[in-house]
This record gives C-alpha cells, sequence and structure tokens, in this order.
C-alpha cells in the first residue's frame, strides 16, 4: 500500500481538544495553523505568554485525565472556538477574552490535589507545542496498530495527538526518519526529533477515564510519533502521499 495521510488535526488549546481537519497549508518554521495557539498555565507557573515555556506550566492531560476527552472545534474567522466534553456543557468562547469562562468550564475536571488552573497565555507568533521549536507531530497507524497488538485492545489514535496520520508504511519506520526529510503534498517536513510520551496516552479520548497502560509497550524511551519542522511551505491534504527525502 501506497503511504498516504489518513488524519489530520490541530489542537487549538494545548491538551483541551483536537478538530479534525480535511486539508491544511503548513507555513515554514510554523506550527499547524491555530495549532495549541493557547494555554492554560496553572497557579504554580509565573508564565505570562511572552515566550514559549515547557509544558510543567501548563493544565494538560498527564496530571487531569478528564482533559483528554475535549474535543475542539475552531471559527478561524473569528477566533471563537467551541469545546466539548461527554460531562459538560459545550462551552463557546474567545479565549483572548474569555479566559475565565474556560478556567471555570474545565474546573471540574481537574483533580484537587494538583495545581489549578490560573490564566490562558498566548504567545503572539506561535504555536506552545511540546517542543522549544514550532513542530508539527506525525503518527503512523501501523505503528499505533502494534501497541494495539501488544496491550490486546483497540485504542483511538487521538491519545497520542499528533496533526499527521500517515498509513500504508511499516511499523516504527518513522523513527528511521530522525534528520531527514519528508514531503507531504507540496509541503516539507524536517524530522527532528521523536515524541516522547507520557501518562496522557493512558486516558481514553472519548471518556477522560485510564484504561490503557501505553506506556508499558513503548520502548525504554517512551517514544511513539516524531516531531518535525516545516522548511518549505505548502498544501497538505488527505490522502496525499509522502516521499522520503
Amino acid at each position: 500500500m501506497t503511504p498516504r495521510v489518513t488524519g489530520l488535526w490541530r489542537h487549538p488549546i494545548k491538551s483541551h481538544g483536537r478538530e479534525a481537519l480535511t486539508s491544511v497549508r503548513l507555513e515554514a518554521g510554523a506550527t499547524m495553523p491555530w495549532d495549541r495557539t493557547w494555554a492554560v498555565a496553572h497557579d504554580a507557573s509565573d508564565v505570562d505568554g511572552s515566550a514559549w515555556a515547557h509544558c510543567r506550566n501548563f493544565t494538560i492531560g498527564s496530571k487531569a485525565p478528564g482533559l483528554m476527552a475535549i474535543d475542539a472545534r475552531l471559527d478561524d474567522a473569528t477566533g471563537t472556538v467551541t469545546l466539548s466534553h461527554p460531562d459538560l456543557p459545550d462551552l463557546i468562547i474567545d479565549p483572548d477574552k474569555d479566559g475565565d469562562a474556560l478556567i471555570a468550564w474545565s474546573r471540574p475536571l481537574q483533580p484537587e490535589n494538583r495545581a489549578q488552573s490560573a490564566r490562558v497565555v498566548r504567545v503572539p507568533g506561535r504555536g506552545m507545542t511540546d517542543t522549544d521549536f514550532p513542530s508539527v507531530s506525525i503518527g503512523n497507524m501501523a505503528s499505533h496498530r502494534a501497541v494495539e497488538h501488544k496491550l490486546g485492545q483497540s485504542l483511538s489514535e487521538k491519545r497520542w495527538r499528533a496533526n499527521i496520520w500517515l498509513d500504508g508504511l511499516p511499523p516504527w519506520d518513522e523513527g528511521d526518519w530522525i534528520g531527514k526529510t519528508v514531503r507531504i503534498g507540496s509541503a516539507e517536513i524536517a524530522v527532528r526529533e521523536p515524541v516522547v510520551r507520557c501518562l496522557a496516552t493512558t486516558a481514553n479520548p472519548e471518556t477522560g477515564q485510564r484504561d490503557a497502560d501505553t506506556l508499558s509497550v513503548l520502548n525504554e524511551a517512551r517514544e511513539f510519533c516524531v516531531y518535525g519542522e516545516v522548511v518549505t511551505s505548502g498544501e497538505i491534504a488527505l490522502g496525499n502521499g509522502i516521499e522520503v527525502l
């Protein structure tokens, strides 16, 4: 089977939802448009939105698994986001203006013994990725199926929160791309490093409950998916092929 794009996802608010796309334009040196545009800093952090900051500063799914069941739909024209969760009413907000409403809405999903959400931050010109460079994450469905086989249970690929999903590759083939460039559609992405996984992936994205020991079946470094940097701008869409350059 020829390797093809089978999934495109953006995550407007870090660890607070994801949205399926059919096509997207990637720009060199940037994240997927609107991806991780906003992040929710907790009350033990002094992050103010003036610069990129490590994920330890934010309310994230590894500490609050209930967040993993949030879905998001972004209106690109207005910047408003519709958030939904199986245990909460839908919320429509402009995160730049309604940060307090977002924090109040998601508070029931946060363990009381953890640092609590305090403010919504946004860094002009870049998304709050888990890497210190504006990254795009790429997943391999064959590797996903290999994890399912090892665990003996089916899993949603949403657990891994990748931006781009590919199928038609051998399992774990993406690990050999580190230091190489791949072309997807008309965009070119330099693959920089593996994604190191945390407890967030143990939570079911439909329920927000931890129900799979995903970390136990990964390699010792807990790597799954890869991070890349867009080096040539271009369009990508579902069904596009991939070429390792």
